[in-house]
């Protein structure tokens, strides 16, 4: 990429960034279409190119920004030291709830990227593409999962929460009414639900 992007305004890269965020989100690679992007950003197609250079290459920068972008948040967020599962997952939502802040379809492009195919899209993304999972696998390693009552199926659990909300996410989106502080307030309600079935069987 073009490292006078960074030159530019704030305003002017965040609805860059937004507009790419948002299409590849929703589309997926293949089906998005940078005509779209440059639309949704108000921006001419020729300077996407002149800071991109292609549709990969901004596919690269977005997903890079994305991952040190969400890195960020997340480490300011989750203290080292919590071993409890369920005030992790809360911490790690107040991490999330403040990149929704500033980037509202951040989260929705990276679990996009999670399922991806395409091999431009797929070579696009490989030198970055394990840090995040790195600092999730991180943030597991604190977990005391003996805390947790007997016999419980941990993998289970996780799988059960991710997916709950991803859903939430992905519902939003789809009702186009997407605010990063409901979204927040109704993630960590289903973790306290769960919080609290876990705690009465212990």
């Amino acid at each position: 990429m073009n490292e006078k992007f960074f030159d530019l305004k704030k305003e002017k890269q965040d609805r860059m960034i937004n507009a790419a965020l948002k299409i590849f989100g929703m589309r997926g690679y293949q089906f998005a279409s940078t005509d779209d992007i440059v639309k949704e950003a108000g921006i001419s197609k020729g300077l996407l190119f002149h800071y991109f250079g292609s549709k990969s290459g901004l596919y690269s920068f977005i997903y890079d920004y994305s991952v040190r972008f969400m890195s960020m948040e997340l480490k300011a967020s989750v203290d080292a030291n919590e071993t409890n599962f369920f005030t992790l997952q809360k911490q790690i939502e107040t991490g999330r709830l403040q990149v929704l802040k500033n980037y509202p379809c951040m989260q929705l492009f990276l679990e996009k990227c999670n399922v991806e195919t395409t091999k431009e899209a797929l070579l696009a993304v490989e030198e970055k593409k394990e840090e995040l999972a790195a600092l999730y696998d991180s943030f597991n390693a604190q977990i005391d999962f003996s805390l947790l009552p007997e016999g419980t199926d941990t993998a289970k659990l996780q799988n059960m929460l991710r997916y709950t909300l991803k859903n939430l996410m992905e519902e939003q989106f789809l009702l186009g009414s997407l605010q990063p502080e409901m979204l927040y307030q109704e993630n960590t309600s289903y973790i306290t639900f769960l919080e609290n079935l876990f705690a009465k069987k212990a």
